[in-house]
């Protein structure tokens, strides 16, 4: 069989959406909740289901609102203020070894976080990519982050979720995807550090990966939101690696996971200029503007890498733990980013008994990992036979909830 045969039998067009219609698409966090039930832990609970950084808000957060409080007076331009535009091109710039400076006026747009814009982003992207060659497509990696599949959704794309395994890297494989599905896609998203498994992305991968996007005319939405939590090395960032015009590619950046800020709800996305310009079109009529108090923020921790620096060390310091109390078990290796485990609990029943084992006996909160994903056009769910762990809580809180999780799981 040729290698392209393969490719297009990985996704048959009659098979591309199977288990989409009979999918339980509500919120991971929903369907755990109705899982445990009234179930009672068996020790005071730790809750390490959410993605929720739990590290100390930094300090420059107060006097900065302070100092702009009568801002809250006044509505803002959903563009966002020049000032943040700027910080966020000067950090970009030092950040990433990009082809050349964004521009700050035509090449940024402030967000209420990312998870408003990757949704927000889809529909835009539907009007400004227009006509594909079938049905227009979505491709998410499986597992993914529910605003990716609300997204699609809401743009009236088809959902095409792409299984990520350890033998893919944990990234979606770019030489089992047909042309012909290339050819109707609309949007790539790409989560790099991926959220559950922290596999990053290399700079040929996403070299790869804007070819295609240009070659094919679709838009390649990079969720970099993990992307200063890192194990190693600094992941490459999609803008890098997607030419001097940014052409067809978005990132998508915040401050939640960066500088411990989840309830400022101010983000970025940088990119493809002319995308952006539709989407501020998109945004000004239907999307709720950042506050100008919450920019200042932004621009001072934009303008920090300390804040930054410390928090790496702690993330370090609880996968330092998971390296000792885990070891080897449950498949589990230290990852390449973000504050997630994503754990094989296949021998220990599967994903959902192996959640409510540790709820039932340990007291511990986990996402089942195939909660986090849906079932391929196979039949298979990626998921299914994981668990996800947040690594969110101090040191001394996540030691107990690993050396309970190894006690209960064995």
């Amino acid at each position: 069989m040729s290698t392209k045969s393969a490719e297009r039998e990985s996704f048959p067009v009659s098979a591309q959406v199977a288990g989409i219609a009979t999918a339980d698409s509500r919120s991971p966090f929903v369907r755990l909740t109705e899982l445990i039930g009234d179930t009672k832990p068996g020790k005071p609970m730790i809750n390490l289901s959410v993605g929720e950084p739990q590290h100390p808000v930094p300090a420059f957060v107060g006097p900065v609102l302070a100092a702009h409080i009568n801002d809250f007076g006044r509505y803002p331009a959903n563009k966002g203020i020049a000032p943040f535009h700027q910080a966020v091109a000067t950090w970009l710039g030092q950040r990433f070894a990009l082809p050349r400076p964004v521009d700050p006026d035509h090449e940024i747009l402030v967000l209420n976080g990312t998870r408003e814009g990757l949704f927000l982003g889809a529909i835009a992207a539907r009007r400004y990519v227009g006509p594909r060659a079938g049905t227009p497509a979505v491709l998410i990696p499986n597992p993914f982050y529910a605003a990716y599949a609300a997204g699609a959704l809401a743009a009236g794309c088809e959902p095409v979720y792409l299984p990520t395994h350890a033998a893919t890297g944990f990234l979606p494989d770019l030489d089992a995807i047909p042309d012909e599905l290339f050819a109707r896609t609309v949007v790539f998203y790409l989560a790099s550090p991926s959220n559950p498994q922290g596999a990053v992305a290399d700079r040929a991968y996403l070299t790869r990966l804007a070819s295609l996007a240009q070659r094919h005319g679709f838009l390649v939405f990079a969720d970099e939101c993990y992307g200063e939590l890192y194990s190693f090395d600094a992941p490459p960032g999609m803008l890098e690696a997607s030419g001097p015009d940014f052409a067809n590619v978005i990132v998508f950046h915040s401050l939640s996971k960066r500088s411990n800020l989840p309830g400022l709800r101010v983000g970025f996305a940088a990119g493809d200029r002319n995308f952006l310009a539709k989407f501020l079109d998109l945004r000004n009529v239907a999307a709720p503007q950042v506050p100008v108090p919450a920019q200042h923020v932004a621009i001072a921790a934009y303008r920090d890498e300390a804040h930054v620096a410390e928090n790496r060390h702690l993330y370090k310091i609880k996968y330092d733990l998971a390296d000792q109390i885990i070891g080897d078990r449950f498949g589990y290796v230290r990852p390449a980013g973000g504050f997630f485990l994503w754990l094989d609990v296949a021998r220990q029943g599967g994903s959902e008994a192996a959640t409510m084992k540790l709820w039932r006996e340990g007291g511990l909160r986990v996402v089942p990992g195939n909660y986090l994903a849906r079932q391929g056009a196979d039949g298979s769910n990626p998921g299914e036979g994981y668990v996800r762990v947040a690594m969110v809580h101090d040191s001394e809180i996540t030691a107990e909830a690993l050396h309970r999780l190894v006690a209960v799981l064995g």
